[in-house]
Parts: structure tokens; C-alpha cells; sequence
């Protein structure tokens, strides 16, 4: 019998390097145990995230960014300026049946996603159609992919996949409100007032996404492995000074 889902929500935000540390522990463990997580957590501070591929060059990245904390992810995909969103992220092993179906993962979390907030008055639904002419821009929220999520032709949920040994790691980056470093990309709630019903929006959004994935979902923890994993790889290979312009080796 498959392990229960385990769903990990984040009191306390932490650092870019951090966050992507604990992602990766997450999908060792579910290639060592089978033991699939969902995990939702913010950041300390507003920090530019690349994708695994893009290069940490000054001279391509936007200038309003040059100071911010950057981190490399595991996953491809535009670069993401994390400030005011709910940010998750999903390991599974390669015994998940979702592992060897990479975009029903994202259309099933993408398509939850729009139906929670459709019940919250928002008018989000999936852009339906990918638009590859905006494939060379440099951020995530400029491309346009056809799962993404979207309020009129504004995406406010982007996803982007890691796949290691035949399982896989999602995260994606659910905007909340527009950040003072990308006005330009608003969040859910700046198209008006949200009635907090039924547990508030967050709590709808964390249930209504575990209950997809697996309905007999457990709360839970890192455990103290998974801990001190996390913080070797955040010094050594997620710290600010790793983040070159040559990709992280896995």
C-alpha cells in the first residue's frame, strides 16, 4: 500500500536558499521511500529565483534586480521574483502514477487551483493556448504557457518540473499581491476584495490540492534527517555564492 500524501505547511518563511534545499531533500526522500510530499511555504525577503538552465549574468537580468538575494532552482523555466505569493511544491516518487504523467501533475494542481478560486469570485481560469513568442522572456511570470493559471491575460500561477530517477518535483508560485520590485504582475488579490469564507482562501487552496493528490493526506514535518539535509545543502550548494552562472550540478 502507497504512503499517504504528507502535507507540510510553513509557519515560518525562510531563505531562498533554504527553500530550495528543502525541495530537493523532499524528492531524495521520495526516491528513497516513495513517500510523496506537498509542501507550501513563503520567503523571508524578496529574492530572484533562476531557473536550473538560466545564467546568473548581470547583463541580462533587469536592473530593479540587481540587489535582490538570488538562488539557482532544481526546475527550469523564467526566473521568478518571490515576494507576495504562496509558494508550493510537490515530490513524488517514481512509483506515483503522476510520475510518469508530468503535464496531468500540472493540470490537475493548475486546474484545482482555478476552481478554488472561482468559488472565491476570482475570475481565473487556464490560458488554454501557449503563446511560445514569449518563451525568450527572462521571468516566469512573462512567458505564457498553455496550464498556466490566469485572470483575464494576467498569469498568476506559474509551475515549472525537475524529474530525477522516474520521480519528480513540482513547485509553482501563486501570486497574492503585486510586488513592489514587478508591479507589472498583479496577484489574486488585487482584482478585488476576497470574502475569507469557509477557513479563508489559503486553507481552501492547501485542502482542496492535497485532496486531489490523495485524499487519505497526512499533516506533517521534516523529520530530522530531512532537516539536517536541508541545511548542508542550503550552506553548500544553495547559498548565494553557489548560485554562478553554470548550472548546479544534481
Amino acid at each position: 500500500m502507497p504512503a499517504p500524501l504528507r502535507v507540510i505547511i510553513e509557519e515560518t518563511p525562510a531563505s531562498g536558499a533554504v527553500n530550495m534545499a528543502v525541495d530537493e531533500v523532499l524528492l531524495e526522500s521520495a526516491l528513497a521511500d516513495g513517500r510523496p510530499t506537498l509542501r507550501w511555504y513563503q520567503w523571508e525577503e524578496p529574492t530572484l529565483s533562476l531557473g536550473h538552465f538560466q545564467a546568473d549574468d548581470d547583463s541580462t537580468i533587469d536592473a530593479r534586480f540587481s540587489g535582490l538575494p538570488r538562488v539557482r532552482r532544481l526546475s527550469g523555466g523564467g526566473a521568478i521574483l518571490h515576494d507576495r505569493e504562496w509558494t508550493y511544491s510537490i515530490a513524488l516518487g517514481p512509483q506515483h502514477p503522476l510520475s510518469e504523467a508530468p503535464r496531468q501533475l500540472y493540470l490537475q494542481v493548475h486546474q484545482t487551483v482555478v476552481e478554488v478560486l472561482q468559488r472565491f469570485q476570482i475570475s481565473a481560469s487556464l490560458r488554454g493556448q501557449a503563446d511560445r513568442a514569449l518563451d525568450h522572456h527572462f521571468l516566469c511570470f512573462s512567458r505564457g504557457d498553455a496550464n498556466d493559471v490566469v485572470v483575464g491575460q494576467n498569469k498568476v500561477l506559474g509551475s515549472a518540473q525537475r524529474r530525477r530517477h522516474g520521480g519528480v518535483l513540482q513547485h509553482g508560485a501563486l501570486l497574492i499581491k503585486a510586488s513592489e520590485h514587478a508591479p507589472e504582475f498583479p496577484g489574486v488579490f488585487d482584482f478585488g476584495p476576497i470574502e475569507e469564507k469557509n477557513g479563508g482562501l489559503f486553507d481552501n487552496l492547501t485542502q482542496r490540492v492535497a485532496d486531489e493528490l490523495d485524499n487519505s493526506w497526512q499533516a506533517g514535518q521534516l523529520n530530522d534527517s530531512e532537516l539536517h539535509r536541508s541545511r548542508m545543502l542550503a550552506s553548500e550548494k544553495y547559498s548565494d555564492a553557489s548560485a554562478g552562472s553554470i548550472p548546479i550540478p544534481d
